[in-house]
């Protein structure tokens, strides 16, 4: 199977691949592997629950081969707060927890709901699921239904210093079994490029039934520092923010970008000139310049990924769902993918040249027509306007497609200028063609798909027949996105 340029990997080799970049599978068993974790009646707290915080212990809780059984217990008064507070003004508050994985105890740890779209029945829009009837996330999301919230878990938020096989934080994600993501991440992975490690468990609340759900390291400190070898600083954009010029006061930006490391030494100061430079860059200027800013080449790598895995919920999407990274030697800014649960859900016929949106925004545009169709000439932003974001963010099931005009939550300047520009097409047709040939030309696509579904474990809400039955119509999609595309690249 072709991974770079060439290279031929054999299927004992990618699953070495896998392991090695973090994009593991992991069997379907709930043994974990040795090392991974101490006898079932042992309790993790500070160095022996996590190996010390190195890099080889997180290497083991994601490695190809594993896959995980988790428990949570909390108090239900704390549970309770918790909703109300969200139910309330959109609060994500903390509550205390134990966490039980694969018989280890963590006690103390941090809980938190984690999500925007996904969360938004809990402030009175009634349960829902987590994506549509085209992904495979089958599950409701109800306040009801205390193991169908998507969690963030931070083991270290009351307990300086704890963490478990290497790890602060993992992110629970919506959906079960979410095979859609975790396709989506280990393509990003396996054509080169930086994303987020992930495994499998068996889940379950304060002795609820258990429900098969998908974990993905959540970007943190470690993570930064860990990304690509060198140094550099990454921001998280929040859900509300807006990236736009909003003057050089950078107290207006630290909210909107989450400095996750370097803290003390670097600040948002890049990202504030670069966004100033983008507002007054003419046409001609943005396409001489913007190599100054970006790394064109990682950029093109990015805008062609979300194509090709149709996913409208990108950094042009409602959920900001991406992050910076600003490269300290070269001074130049990338992005970085983050929340691909409505990855691979919407037309698979989508061309090269769709901009893909989720209800609204972001639309086509116009070859030569720079600008970010987001928001319309004398529109409210929705960033600053709460009403026009709750309008903006009522878009249903999430399906991702084709859609025209702008007007909605969505958009992005610098993405819809790079795309509208013709000094970056080339560079955008090249990794497009590149990244196809990666992830659906050479059967990879498939090939994934069917290590990653072995490597589910059923539970009680997920059986061996729903899985099959879920994994056949992603493989549908992915036959029906490599053939849409075949003459196009």
């Amino acid at each position: 199977m072709r991974r770079f340029p060439g290279t031929i990997l054999s299927a004992s080799a990618l699953a070495l691949t896998l392991a090695l970049s973090g994009c593991g599978t992991g069997a379907a068993t709930d043994a974990p592997a040795a090392g991974t974790s101490a006898a079932p009646s042992s309790t993790g707290s500070g160095s022996d629950a996590a190996d010390g915080g190195s890099a080889a212990a997180r290497d083991a809780f994601f490695a190809d081969g594993v896959s995980h059984r988790i428990s949570v217990a909390w108090e239900e008064s704390d549970y309770a707060d918790m909703v109300a507070a969200y139910e309330a003004d959109g609060a994500k508050d903390w509550i205390q927890a134990d966490i039980t994985i694969d018989g280890t105890v963590v006690p103390n740890v941090g809980v938190r709901l984690k999500g925007n779209s996904t969360l938004r029945s809990l402030s009175g829009g009634g349960a829902r699921m987590a994506g549509n009837a085209n992904t495979s996330n089958t599950m409701e999301i109800s306040s009801d239904v205390p193991e169908s919230l998507p969690l963030l878990i931070d083991f270290d938020k009351y307990t300086d210093g704890q963490t478990y096989q290497g790890l602060t934080q993992l992110a629970l994600r919506p959906g079960s079994p979410a095979l859609n993501e975790a396709l989506a991440l280990a393509l990003t992975a396996a054509s080169g490029q930086a994303t987020q490690r992930f495994a499998y468990s068996t889940y379950s609340v304060n002795g609820s039934p258990t429900q098969t759900r998908l974990l993905v390291e959540n970007p943190d400190e470690t993570y930064a520092d860990s990304l690509f070898g060198t140094a550099g600083v990454l921001y998280k954009a929040d859900a509300e923010s807006s990236f736009r010029y909003q003057g050089d006061d950078l107290a207006t930006y630290e909210e909107q970008f989450k400095q996750l490391n370097a803290e003390g030494s670097e600040d948002v100061q890049p990202v504030v000139d670069f966004l100033k430079w983008l507002s007054e860059a003419s046409d001609e200027e943005f396409d001489a310049e913007l190599a100054d800013w970006v790394d064109i080449g990682s950029f093109a790598r990015y805008t062609a990924t979300m194509n090709l895995l149709v996913n409208g919920d990108d950094m042009a999407g409602p959920g900001r769902n991406y992050y910076l990274w600003y490269d300290l030697e070269s001074k130049k800014i990338s992005v970085i993918s983050w929340d691909l649960n409505l990855a691979m859900t919407g037309d698979a016929a989508a061309s090269p040249d769709d901009q893909l949106s989720i209800g609204g925004g972001g639309g086509a545009v116009p070859p030569g027509q720079n600008g970010d169709p987001g928001t319309p000439p004398g529109g409210s932003d929705p960033a600053s306007d709460p009403a026009a974001a709750s309008a903006a963010n009522e878009y249903g099931g999430g399906m991702a497609g084709r859609m025209a005009g702008g007007g909605g939550r969505g958009g992005n300047e610098l993405k819809e200028r790079f795309l509208a520009s013709e000094a970056f097409r080339p560079a955008y047709e090249a990794a497009y063609a590149d990244l196809y040939d990666r992830m659906y030309g050479d059967g990879t696509a498939t090939e994934l798909l069917d290590e990653i579904a072995s490597a589910v474990p059923s539970s009680d809400g997920v059986t061996a027949e729903d899985l099959a039955e879920q994994a056949a119509t992603l493989r549908t999609f992915i036959d029906e996105r490599t053939e849409a595309l075949e003459d196009d690249v």
